[in-house]
């Protein structure tokens, strides 16, 4: 699964052009499809400002939510990752709120991630930990995880993930992530199985780690609600 190569392709949609991969099989579970656009008969109105579309106000499609606004609700080209689209693209205010938000995930927390740290594992219920190094892989759909052993755990097939945080700091600051517990389904099988991640060196680097994936979770979750 893993071995197969991230190919790319550009492909062009009505949004503009798209990088994705040649197999869509393999796309990254952050990934989100293309809305539908509303259909250009059904909104005569912006549906932000209500103004009513003619030669001079014209007609816009955001990109992320295919909904219809005019030139005012809809003027801002932001990147949107997530669709796989080459340049930054029109999107509504709200949509570009997003966005925007979401970039600093793609521009920080996904590098941290796929930089790896090393951490102790506990695979199941065993009580026996294993110190292993652990990253996302290029295609962003495995955690590789390499020690005296190796596995791999599949995204796409993570059920839960819980945080766990050391106690609260002086001053009552935020406190820092210190493990984390994972519940997934290995290749082939619909039984569960908890995975058990602690801070075994750097614990700052391993904090960071931990709170990309919290953020990396969130992502992956609305992905399968969409």
């Amino acid at each position: 699964m893993s071995a197969v190569p991230d190919g790319k392709k550009l492909v062009r949609s009505p949004s503009g052009l798209r990088m994705v991969p040649e197999n869509g099989a393999f796309n990254s579970p952050f990934s989100l499809d293309e809305p539908q656009w509303v259909p250009d008969g059904e909104c005569p109105r912006c549906m932000q400002c209500d103004t009513k579309f003619d030669f001079i106000h014209r007609k816009h499609h955001c990109r992320r939510c295919g909904r219809c606004f005019c030139d005012k609700c809809c003027c801002k080209k932001v990147a949107l990752p997530r669709m796989c689209f080459v340049d930054p693209v029109r999107q509504c205010a709200d949509c570009s709120t997003v966005s925007q938000r979401e970039m600093e995930f793609y521009d920080k927390q996904l590098k941290v991630l796929m930089g790896g740290g090393t951490f102790l594992v506990t695979p199941g219920t065993s009580e026996k930990s294993e110190t292993m190094t652990c990253r996302l892989s290029n295609n962003h759909r495995y955690l590789f995880l390499d020690g005296d052993s190796h596995f791999e755990v599949e995204l796409s097939r993570i059920s839960s993930m819980q945080v766990l945080a050391e106690g609260s700091s002086p001053g009552g600051s935020t406190s820092r992530a210190s493990g984390m517990l994972l519940q997934y389904k290995p290749p082939g099988s619909q039984d569960s199985q908890q995975l058990r991640m602690e801070a075994a060196e750097d614990k700052k680097v391993a904090a960071s780690w931990f709170a990309a994936m919290h953020k990396a979770a969130r992502l992956l979750y609305e992905s399968r609600d969409q």
